[in-house]
């Protein structure tokens, strides 16, 4: 589950992956974002509105630069369809485990952040809005780098 959910993502989180999951609008996705955090604070991340607001002029975290890394883009296919749990009264918000493969040394990873982006053909960061940042600490050597996301999702409204 998330360590800290933005503040421009409360009570929206669920809407922008239901979007994704519906293909509405047909270039939505979410984004998985690998940075080395530095002295970003967790005030620092939930105050952030934009990706942009979370690297370097904004909040201050690092994108890893490593080889092999790419910011991972899921669309409706690659995320487990939107489906509200009424048992016991809440959403889990699910996504595969994701991997990059060797991940050359560079960049120390500290957190993943997973983004929405309702039109992936825009190409800024400015229009990319965080969800959620996972604490991720990696030391990549080349080799293979998993996240592994919990059955439960990345994310619970409840």
């Amino acid at each position: 589950m998330a360590n800290i959910l933005a503040n421009i993502a409360l009570g929206r989180f669920v809407e922008w992956y239901y979007r994704v999951d519906n293909n509405d609008p047909a270039n939505s996705a979410l984004i998985v974002v690998a940075v080395a955090a530095g002295s970003t604070t967790d005030a620092t991340w939930k105050d952030a509105d934009t990706l942009a607001g979370c690297l370097p002029g904004g909040g201050g975290a690092a994108e890893a630069t490593n080889t092999g890394y790419a910011r991972k883009t899921l669309s409706d296919a690659d995320i487990v369809a939107y489906a509200p749990d009424d048992t016991n009264d809440r959403v889990d918000l699910v996504i595969p485990d994701q991997t990059w493969t060797g991940v050359a040394a560079g960049t120390n990873w500290t957190d993943l952040i997973i983004c929405y982006d309702s039109d992936t053909t825009a190409g800024t960061d400015s229009n990319i809005l965080p969800i959620s940042v996972h604490d991720f600490s990696v030391t990549p050597d080349g080799s293979d780098i998993t996240a592994d996301v919990p059955a439960t999702g990345f994310a619970r409204a409840s």
